[in-house]
């Protein structure tokens, strides 16, 4: 989690098997497993427009990702044997790019969700801009869809 996100919290989108969340460099993504589960019960594939994901042989989800995403910086961890974090680090790097879901037409986020989603991602473009400031606890309302508004240079 970035500093930003300590400060401020996710906004998840929950699944059957965990959630998602998402920030301006990546997605993250947390399955709970079976406790007791061991590292080499885990398949996980990460390509740049593709994920797999099986534990002990059952397959957890697999598709296209609804962005592209950097395979050789992107990892997973097994946590005390009960859950399961990915961490994938996107490709598109801006505000406006706010994933709609996890895969495409999959894990979708609800209206709600992915709004606050785009509140959240702006939100940490400004305190990216403005490292001086914190905007971990601000509101925004408004034109805050695909990134915010565009400032001249």
């Amino acid at each position: 989690m970035s500093d930003f996100d300590d400060r401020s919290g996710i906004v998840a989108c929950e699944t059957p098997w965990g959630r998602w969340w998402q920030t301006i460099d990546d997605v993250t993504v947390e399955v709970q497993v079976a406790t007791g589960t061991r590292a080499k019960d885990v398949r996980c594939t990460i390509r740049p427009s593709l994920i797999a994901l099986s534990i002990a042989g059952t397959t957890v989800f697999e598709g296209d990702l609804a962005g592209l995403v950097q395979p050789g910086d992107s990892v997973w961890t097994l946590e005390d044997k009960r859950l399961l974090r990915v961490f994938l680090v996107k490709v598109d790097k801006t505000a406006g790019n706010c994933w709609p879901s996890l895969l495409v037409n999959q894990f979708e986020a609800n209206f709600f969700t992915k709004d606050e989603m785009e509140k959240k991602l702006t939100l940490q473009r400004f305190q990216l801009e403005n490292p001086g400031m914190d905007f971990s606890g601000a509101s925004i309302s408004g034109n805050y869809q695909g990134g915010g508004p565009q400032l001249p240079e």
